[in-house]
């Protein structure tokens, strides 16, 4: 029988459904994010399995998150305790008796060009005079003074950026060239003794976070080997009829993601719950000073974004080193 000749435009019109059946890169996308959603609700029906287990071990990931993120906080709002950090850095400039008034102005414009300067406040020495008078209780006295001992004054605040040490005495050589400026006062040493306690509680709260961090990632890991072990036969079954490793792992990494989220905002809550309870101490030393200088409030919107990136990340990563070292054991024989 002879062969039939084959048609080209029937071979080509048949051709056209077999590409039609292949997927669009939205339905495929759509697909992809159907089972990534599947399994994200799945993993947590895992858990709200055995809550009192998934609770300790959120728990436990909680404590470990709070203590570097109390400190940070507490860290941070260091500087009220000693008030505002520009008073702290407040750089007195006394002038020379026979200054005109001229000169003054001329001097503070200077002043006011100064990059590194933020604010110039000036006293004059009648006006010192009557503030010493008012404050010192020794008003009788000081009216028998035949002349004003006191000099003119500048009073200048370096921006926030000036307040290394460093910085500050750099500004301070600068200043003392400044021809009519007889003296000028900071204490350097309280602020170098300051910024270096700052300094040491930031170095310790680093490596706090950093032991914690690891701590948390030992936890997550453990638990989620526990898990694996659990589903041994599970996944075997799973690797007999096809499964891949990433459909198997998918779960156990959702998994370190809830346990990372749950330890997060139980970090938040433990941190919230003891800044609420120094509040009341810190108040009464408060009104001690007659100021607002000891104030803590509860965690910022952007320590506790932070604290849930961070704290997810180190659920995901603690899961996905225990899967990639476990999973590969459990193979089918």
């Amino acid at each position: 029988m002879p062969e039939q000749p084959i048609n080209k435009k029937e071979s080509r019109a048949g051709s056209v459904p077999l590409r039609q059946l292949r997927p669009s890169f939205s339905s495929r996308f759509k697909e992809f994010f159907i089972r990534h959603l599947q399994v994200f609700f799945y993993s947590l029906g895992l858990l709200s399995r055995s809550p009192f287990a998934t609770l300790m071990t959120a728990s436990a990931l909680g404590i470990a998150l709070a203590l570097p993120a109390g400190l940070y906080v507490i860290l941070e709002r260091a500087s009220q305790f000693s008030g505002d950090m520009n008073s702290i850095n407040q750089v007195s400039l006394f002038l020379k008796k026979d200054t005109s008034e001229k000169t003054i102005n001329e001097i503070k414009k200077q002043l006011q060009n100064f990059p590194e300067i933020v604010e110039v406040k000036y006293i004059n020495r009648t006006a010192a005079l009557q503030e010493f008078q008012e404050n010192s209780g020794f008003g009788n006295a000081l009216d028998a003074l035949q002349d004003n001992p006191l000099p003119d004054l500048f009073i200048v605040y370096p921006s926030l950026t000036q307040h290394d040490p460093q910085q500050i005495e750099q500004l301070l050589i600068q200043l003392k060239k400044i021809p009519q400026v007889d003296l000028v006062q900071l204490d350097v040493q309280w602020l170098q003794r300051l910024y270096a306690i700052i300094h040491i509680g930031q170095r310790g709260v680093l490596i706090i976070a950093s032991l914690l961090a690891l701590a948390t990632l030992l936890i997550v890991g453990n638990t989620i080997r526990l898990a694996i072990e659990n589903r041994r036969s599970e996944i075997v079954v799973m690797k007999l009829i096809g499964a891949t490793d990433s459909f198997i792992r998918r779960p156990f990494l959702y998994t370190g993601f809830w346990y990372g989220l749950l330890g997060s905002l139980i970090a938040i809550l433990l941190v919230n719950i003891s800044l609420v309870i120094i509040s009341n101490p810190l108040a009464h030393l408060s009104s001690l000073y007659d100021d607002n200088l000891f104030s803590l409030g509860l965690m910022g919107i952007d320590i506790s974004s932070s604290l849930l990136f961070f704290g997810c990340l180190l659920g995901l990563l603690g899961a996905r080193i225990a899967v990639g070292k476990h999973l590969k054991d459990i193979e089918p024989k």
